[in-house]
């Protein structure tokens, strides 16, 4: 019979184990890749602060983890991930590979939003005296805060479907549950319940972002 495979009390804990995953990578992806987006504009050619040689490492780095794709990087993080958190098993095993493989794919969405922005708001604010903290946390970040919120969406989704991929070296959640019931044990109605919560979580959070978005552009 269709769903006789489901342990629903295991199906709810991996999903609760992939919104912990989701979430506590968001939080670090944002307090990392923020920063360094704004780094990465602002020491960019033609930039208040521009510099080549710190801008063109710190290109190098987001470039280079941008580029490896995350199951490798998943496994070549695992003695890292260890030491940083303790495990590379489960939640808590999972978030440091996702953190390093999503926060210079925000850093890269956060730059490109600023680069969008009318020049005339920087040099306003160079004419008012204002020095580049001020200028920063006054005028661009505040400017840019719609298409910054759009990329937070953009990296959550894209982390959603990260989380699921962590289930192949053990990191729990709905792609671990995937794997091990879903693939190994061909039980097909556990992996399409796993799809359908993992679509539902991935519709939810572009529907709730399109509304802060949208809120944000009528203010």
């Amino acid at each position: 019979m269709m769903l006789d495979n489901i342990d629903w009390l295991l199906m709810g804990k991996a999903t609760i184990d992939t919104l912990l995953m989701t979430g506590f990578s968001l939080l670090f992806t944002l307090l990392i890749g923020l920063p360094v987006g704004i780094l990465l504009f602002l020491t960019s050619p033609g930039q208040m602060l521009q510099n080549k040689g710190i801008y063109q490492i710190v290109a190098f780095v987001v470039n280079v983890l941008r580029s490896v794709p995350f199951l490798i990087l998943l496994i070549v993080m695992i003695p890292l991930t260890r030491v940083l958190a303790g495990t590379a098993l489960g939640v808590q095993g999972s978030i440091p590979p996702l953190v390093a493989s999503a926060a210079p794919f925000f850093a890269r969405l956060v730059e490109n939003v600023l680069r969008e922005l009318d020049p005339g708001v920087n040099e306003a604010c160079r004419a008012m005296g204002a020095n580049s903290r001020q200028t920063v946390l006054w005028a661009l970040v505040p400017e840019a805060m719609t298409g910054i919120l759009a990329a937070v969406v953009v990296t959550a989704i894209a982390l959603v479907g990260y989380s699921a991929m962590s289930g192949v070296i053990g990191g729990g959640g709905l792609g671990d549950l995937a794997l091990r019931f879903g693939y190994q044990r061909y039980q097909m109605d556990v992996m399409a319940v796993t799809v359908i919560i993992l679509v539902v979580m991935v519709q939810a959070l572009q529907l709730v972002g399109d509304r802060w978005v949208a809120r944000l552009n009528r203010k």
